[in-house]
Parts: structure tokens; C-alpha cells; sequence
């Protein structure tokens, strides 16, 4: 054995050839924590100072190769200073330098997952096998960051710099095939294979039958590009890829535009570069917030993991209602491997289901993502029915009819008497509350809310609401069904509109307000957009459609009368009055025309001024700043709430429930976390100079409490 520790190991293992194995122990994965580079650089130290090695292989034990760096590190990694991470990258950099300077050929045998860091590993070696299924990249810039190991100055000179800023700045994983076109890897082959290969492949090195140095030699030398191709190859990604990526997010760009500064140089130097524009890049409040998200979805994982133990399989479910909402629901588990009952009263209804799911799988068939024969697989696993026939068999029920208390009553004690004393009852309601629902169930302990948000293939999350008498193993089911179906759920407690609706309409109420003093709807769609929010409150609401706006407001207002009851008239309501609601009947605040391929696009509608003038009561001047703190402040407040009145559990599930939810900025990290971003005693500040607004604006004794102790909500 040359080398022994908890990460790594080293042993010669025929004809003077060496194996470097990662398997870090007590881990499901490898991943390059303080450890593994520490035994990193201790291994490549003993190979260095062992005679008699003509060449080295390097694998791994796991299935995954390596899935990157040790996230769970960066937040005390990233809290230092810019020159600390500069040091620190550069330190890290020379442990995959010396790798790379070994004096005989090196090969990477790619068994599984290689991304990031665990790929930057693979590049410091000659070459690279791959096993079939095997998939490698460079994800950093989804964390607001870009490769940091090597990545930037390695890739280009491997690949050629159009590719590489396509694999950078796209942030994608590859697959064999692909890496193989690209020129990443130098053989694919099936994974029992792969040792053998690179074995071979270091002995073709050694014979001299590979040029293993002139290969070398163009991944440490500048990269091959005159002043003009290197000018028209860099700028124009540069002007491609801030449109693709918007101002909010500045990682891609900048990895360009290291990739540029660092092209005449060697790899040395260009490593330099490179970790200083990392460095930069780490101390962002954008990566700060898209790091903070990974964590929060990974908690969110572990959490849905751990329920998944107390829960029953299920393998057939039912959706009660077709319909557009029904045929998503359908679809969506079918998609993903649950065979489900779609039920409806009418044939119309069930029709309308049917076509819903034909055509988001004919879309997947006409994109090449799916073949015809997989997409008739996935409608024979939808079972249309008018009646209650098989519902004996069924383990989890949806229902997902009409939106009022009494329709879902009947439905729900229906269906509860056809099926088994074990099958899992949920509502796809909204706004109704679970313990009312559960009112006249036999078995309320088998209920529960399962709210999908629409589009249901689009929208990632699924609210699972807890009544007051709903088991631990009804959530436990849900929550797996809701993962099975390819959701995030989120498990929240009982109350008017949940967690995610009880937020966003203290914002419409922001917005009403807004208008009620002279704001200008469009001004402020254009600043919330602006902001990050993926649409402004006007167009959303036409989106969401005005009658639901105006229904889910009214029992937002009974819920909580001492902040979202309106005294004034609305624009909700001059809308819902003149039978604009939105999209549904191609006007709202807008209009909506059809485009050239069928779409519905938004256009400005003067009528809609005249139309709201009986609702304007004032003709104030605002800022920016002004709309802006006006919008986010009673959301925030509100999630606030949520959080200490416990209808959910953790900052981190509050912050990922609005952004799943609801399309919240993901680079300003969540509600929760944007006040940490402000500082809890800046945004009181900020909240009190508009406590004349009502009690919407006013924050809780909670927040004063922990802004006199500098505390936040994510430490």
C-alpha cells in the first residue's frame, strides 16, 4: 500500500502501474470536503516519492465518481475574506497541479457521477474513460459561482473554448455519448470494463503509442487562439449569455470573461485568474442566496426521506374531478410511474382530462424527450371512469373538484365509504380548510390536503397540509407520493390559504394599495420584474385568474380580518365585476391576443386606466425604492407569521415553499432570507415608515425581539 487513509487510498496493482481509489468512508457519495483534499495532496505526495510507478489509474469504490465539493462547507468558506478564498483556491489548485505534473502518463476511469470539483479531478489527468451511464459537468454557476478547481483553464485547452463555455456557462450534465462528441472523455465503455481500459490505456501511453505529453502540454500552455478568433469567440458568448442569464445572475458571464483574461496564459497563472474571479464570485449576496437554496433543498430531501419510512406504497391512486387540474394530476403520476383512476361525473369532463395529458405527452413525443411507444404507455396507465368501479384497490385518492366547501364534502364522505379502511384521502383545495373538510369524514385521520399548483407538470411543489386529526403515516404516504410523482413537497399545518396563498395575498394587498394611491399597474409589474419575480402582481393576477383571486381574498380576509380585510374598493374587484379575470377571458389588466404559434402573449390595454379610476382615491408620487418596499414587506411579514405561528416547521421550507411555489427571485434566497440580506433592524426600520398602512405593515414582536438581538433567520 502506498497510501492509506479515510478518503483515499493508493497500492500498486500490476507492472508498476498505481491506483488512486476515492471511497470516502461513513458517505454514500465521494465528495472533495477539507478531508479528501487534505489526503488528496498526501497521496499524490507518496507517488511522487515512490519509485518504480510508470503510471497511475484513478477510481472510485462508490457508484458516483465524485458529485463535487462538500457544499455543506462553503457558507464558513465563504465568510472569509476575498483574499482568504483566493489563497484557498490556489492552495487547492496546486493539489490537482501536482496530479496532473506526475512524470507518467495518468488516466481517469469514470464510473458514475463526476460533477464539479469531481470532474476537475478527471481533468487533471491525460485521459478519461467513461462508463455508459456515467454522467460528468460543471454545474457551479446554478450556485452562483464558476469552477473553481481547474475547471476554466483546463476545459477550454481540452475541448476548445465555444465548447467550453457552453459546458460552463450551460451549467448541464453529460452523458457518455456526448462527452465523448465533445472531446472530454477518450473512450465510453461499459462500466466492468473500465479499470481494464484504463489500464490498457496507461500501458499504450507508456509504449509510446499515445502521445500522453503532447497532451500534457495542451492543457498547461495557453490556449491555440489568435488575437482575432479569441476577440470574436469571447465577446460574442459574452453578449449571448447575459441575455440568456439576466443581470441578477453574473456567474456565467464572469466565468467568460476569466476564460478570456486567462486564455494567453499558462496554466499556472490562468489558475490565478481564475480564482481570484471565483473568489469575487463566492463573495456575492447572489451566491450566498443560491447556495443557501441548495442547503434548503437538500434539508427539504432529508426531511421527505425520513417520512418516506412510515409510509405505504402507493400503487394505484385516483384523481376525482378530470378536467384541466385532474389531467394534470393524472398525467404527472403516469409520467412517473404510478398507474392512476381519472373520475369524473362527465364524459366531457373526462374527455377534457384526457386531452390534457395527450398533449403535454405529444409535446414531450414532438421534443424527442419521449417515443410514441412510451407515450402510449403512459395514457394506457391513466384509467378514464364514470364511475366507482375499481376504487376498492386504490391507496391514495386526489380530490381535486370544484373549489367550494360543500361539493368537496359530498365527494370526499362519497368516496370514503368505496374505498379501504387504509386508503390515503387528500383535497387539491386552495383555500379550504382541512379540519373543515374533515368535519364529517368516518376517518379524518386519514385525510389530508395535497395542493398542486398550476401548471401541475411545471409547478415543482406540492403543499401537504396537516389537519388536526391527520396521522403521522397519512403525511408519511402523501409525502412519498407527492416525491414518486417528481414534486418537492412541502408539509404545512392547517389555516386559510396554507402557507404559500396566506403569503402572496398580504403582496396583493400591497398591490391594491399601491393602485388605490396612484401607482401606475404597469410601472409596478415592470419593477417586480425587474426585482427578480418571473412576472409583476398585475399580470399574475390575470395569470391566477380574477375570480380565484377574488374567492382565495375573501377567505383570506375572514381568516385574518385584522390585515387582509380590504375597507377600500380593489382593482380585484373592479376587474371581477366587469368579467375581466385574466387570461381565461382575454382580459384582465391586459389584454391577451394570440401569437403566431397559438400562444397567448400580454398586451397593454389603455381601457383598464378608465376602467380603475373609480378605485384611485390619490395621485401620490412614488419611487422605486418606495413600490418596491411597499410590495415586499407585508409578504415578508407574513412568512414571518407562518413561521412563528408554526404552519411550517423551518425557515428553509417557508423560503423554498415561495419560491416553488410562487416564482419568488431564487438569487435573493427566499422571503426569509432576503430579510437576513436587509438585516431584521434595517427592515423593521423599513416597515415602520409605512405603519399608517395597517397592520399588514407592522412586524411582529417576534421580529423587534430578534433584531434587538442581532439575530437571523439563517445563521
Amino acid at each position: 500500500m502506498i497510501y492509506a487513509g479515510k478518503a483515499i487510498t493508493v497500492k500498486e496493482i500490476e507492472g508498476g502501474i498505481a491506483q488512486l481509489n476515492f471511497d470516502l468512508e461513513g458517505e454514500s457519495v465521494n465528495k472533495f470536503n477539507r478531508l479528501t483534499l487534505e489526503e488528496l495532496a498526501a497521496a499524490t505526495e507518496s507517488l511522487k516519492n515512490t519509485d518504480g510507478i510508470k503510471g497511475l489509474v484513478v477510481t472510485s469504490t462508490k457508484d458516483c465518481f465524485i458529485v463535487g465539493a462538500d457544499i455543506t462547507e462553503f457558507t464558513e468558506l465563504f465568510a472569509g475574506s476575498e483574499e482568504d478564498l483566493v489563497a484557498s483556491n490556489i492552495q487547492a489548485n496546486t493539489i490537482f497541479s501536482a496530479i496532473e505534473d506526475l512524470p507518467y502518463p495518468t488516466v481517469t476511469a469514470i464510473n458514475g457521477i463526476a460533477l464539479g470539483g469531481g470532474f476537475e479531478m478527471c481533468l487533471s489527468t491525460d485521459y478519461r474513460v467513461m462508463a455508459e451511464k456515467a454522467k460528468v459537468g460543471l454545474p457551479e454557476v446554478k450556485l452562483g459561482i464558476f469552477p473553481g478547481f481547474g475547471g476554466t483553464v483546463r476545459l477550454p485547452r481540452l475541448i476548445g473554448a465555444d465548447n467550453a463555455i457552453e459546458w460552463i456557462c450551460g451549467s448541464k450534465e453529460y452523458r457518455s455519448a456526448d462527452a465523448l462528441k465533445f472531446g472530454a472523455v477518450d473512450a465510453v465503455l461499459p462500466a466492468e470494463k473500465l479499470q481494464e481500459a484504463a489500464v490498457a490505456l496507461v500501458n499504450e501511453a507508456v509504449a509510446g503509442k499515445v502521445d500522453w505529453k503532447g497532451r500534457r502540454e495542451e492543457k498547461t500552455t495557453k490556449l491555440k487562439l489568435n488575437p482575432m478568433e479569441s476577440m470574436m469567440t469571447f465577446e460574442t458568448a459574452k453578449g449571448f449569455v447575459a441575455g440568456q442569464a439576466g443581470p441578477n445572475y453574473p456567474a456565467p458571464v464572469e466565468a467568460i470573461k476569466a476564460m478570456q483574461k486567462h486564455s494567453g496564459m499558462s496554466r499556472d497563472k490562468a489558475i490565478q485568474v481564475e480564482a481570484k474571479g471565483f473568489a469575487k464570485m463566492a463573495k456575492t449576496s447572489v451566491s450566498a442566496s443560491l447556495i443557501g437554496l441548495f442547503l434548503n433543498d437538500q434539508a427539504l430531501k432529508a426531511k421527505a426521506k425520513e417520512m418516506e419510512s412510515k409510509s405505504t406504497e402507493v400503487k394505484l391512486a385516483a384523481v376525482l374531478g378530470a378536467g384541466i387540474m385532474g389531467g394534470g394530476i393524472a398525467y404527472q403520476s403516469a409520467l412517473k410511474g404510478t398507474p392512476i383512476i381519472m373520475k369524473d361525473i362527465a364524459q366531457a369532463g373526462i374527455d377534457l382530462g384526457l386531452n390534457e395529458a395527450t398533449k403535454l405527452l405529444t409535446k414531450r413525443v414532438d421534443k424527442g424527450r419521449m417515443t410514441a411507444t412510451k407515450m402510449a404507455g403512459v395514457l394506457n396507465a391513466i384509467t378514464p371512469a364514470l364511475s366507482y368501479g375499481d376504487f376498492g384497490n386504490v391507496d391514495l385518492v386526489v380530490e381535486a373538484v370544484v373549489e367550494n366547501p360543500k361539493v368537496k364534502d359530498i365527494v370526499l364522505c362519497e368516496v370514503e365509504g368505496l374505498v379501504s379502511e387504509d386508503t390515503v384521502l387528500t383535497s387539491n383545495t386552495s383555500t379550504i380548510s382541512i379540519d373543515l373538510l374533515a368535519k364529517n369524514l368516518k376517518r379524518p385521520e386519514n385525510f389530508c390536503g395535497m395542493h398542486f399548483f398550476n401548471p401541475v407538470h411545471m409547478m415543482p411543489l406540492v403543499e401537504i397540509i396537516r389537519g388536526e386529526k391527520t396521522s403521522e403515516e397519512t403525511i408519511a404516504t402523501t409525502v412519498a407520493y407527492a416525491k414518486a410523482m417528481g414534486k418537492t413537497p412541502v408539509v404545512v399545518n392547517d389555516c386559510p390559504g396554507f402557507l404559500v396563498n396566506r403569503i402572496l395575498f398580504p403582496y396583493f394587498g400591497g398591490f391594491c394599495a399601491l393602485v388605490r394611491d396612484g401607482a401606475d399597474f404597469q410601472r409596478v409589474d415592470k419593477l417586480l420584474e425587474k426585482f427578480g419575480w418571473p412576472m409583476g402582481p398585475a399580470y399574475l393576477l390575470d395569470v391566477v385568474g380574477m375570480d380565484t383571486g377574488k374567492h382565495a381574498g375573501e377567505v383570506m380576509a375572514d381568516g385574518f380580518p385584522d390585515r387582509m380585510k380590504n375597507e377600500f374598493r380593489t382593482a380585484i374587484d373592479v376587474m371581477f365585476e366587469d368579467g375581466r379575470y385574466g387570461q381565461k377571458t382575454d382580459s384582465g389588466f391586459y389584454k391577451y391576443e394570440l401569437d403566431r404559434k397559438g400562444k397567448q402573449k400580454k398586451v397593454k390595454d389603455d381601457s383598464t386606466y378608465e376602467l380603475l379610476k373609480p378605485v384611485v382615491q390619490g395621485s401620490q408620487e412614488f419611487t422605486d425604492e418606495e413600490i418596491i418596499e411597499r410590495m415586499m414587506v407585508p409578504l415578508c411579514i407574513e412568512t414571518v407569521r407562518c413561521l412563528e405561528d408554526g404552519i411550517v416547521d423551518t425557515a428553509a421550507e417557508a423560503d423554498m415553499g415561495l419560491i416553488f411555489g410562487i416564482g419568488f427571485p431564487p438569487f435573493r434566497g427566499g422571503a426569509l432570507r432576503y430579510i437576513d440580506s436587509i438585516g431584521l433592524e434595517a427592515f423593521c426600520a423599513i416597515a415602520d415608515k409605512y405603519k399608517d398602512l395597517g397592520a399588514l405593515y407592522h412586524p411582529t414582536a417576534g421580529m423587534r425581539e430578534m433584531a434587538k438581538a442581532g439575530k437571523t433567520y439563517f445563521g
